[in-house]
């Protein structure tokens, strides 16, 4: 269904490609290493989209929502699972193990109120191997960084 009204334009506050390039350049280079840390421990790529979607979901990156989704679409998920992921929680539609990533995702995703404690990493640890946990960490800490300069700049509008 097409919206019925005009969208609303969203400023740019900043480019940060152009007027920091090389910061831009190096999250770029920390995002390659972390896709070669996932791939190496053969993490699905349906559940690597949905890591992205859910913390950007959470931090509010209109740009990352729209981009996570349609590559989890491309990677192979369900339109109904990408609609139920902001209530997971509340769905019968995700396995044991992405409930864990996703437990371990909105935890460190929201850090400064949440700490990690021990049993959301717990719940993780329990269904991914000690790779797999490197690799997961990895994919949630840069997944943030992207969400914190698009939310803050405003860089890549949606």
């Amino acid at each position: 269904m097409e919206p019925t009204e005009p969208t609303v334009p969203i400023p740019v506050r900043l480019d940060i490609d152009a007027l920091a390039p090389h910061f831009s350049r190096a999250l770029a280079h920390l995002d390659n290493a972390m896709i070669r840390e996932v791939d190496a421990v053969g993490l699905d790529t349906r559940l690597r989209e949905l890591v992205r979607l859910r913390a950007s979901q959470i931090n509010h990156c209109t740009y990352c929502v729209d981009m996570h989704s349609a590559d989890a679409l491309t990677a192979g998920e369900s339109h109904q699972r990408v609609a139920a992921l902001a209530v997971w929680r509340l769905s019968p539609l995700f396995t044991e193990r992405e409930r864990a990533a996703f437990t371990l995702t909105e935890s460190m995703t929201r850090t400064s109120e949440t700490h990690v404690p021990d049993s959301d990493w717990d719940t993780a640890a329990a269904v991914f191997s000690p790779a797999e946990m490197g690799a997961l960490v990895s994919l949630i800490v840069v997944i943030n960084a992207w969400n914190a300069v698009g939310v803050a700049t405003h860089a890549w509008v949606g």
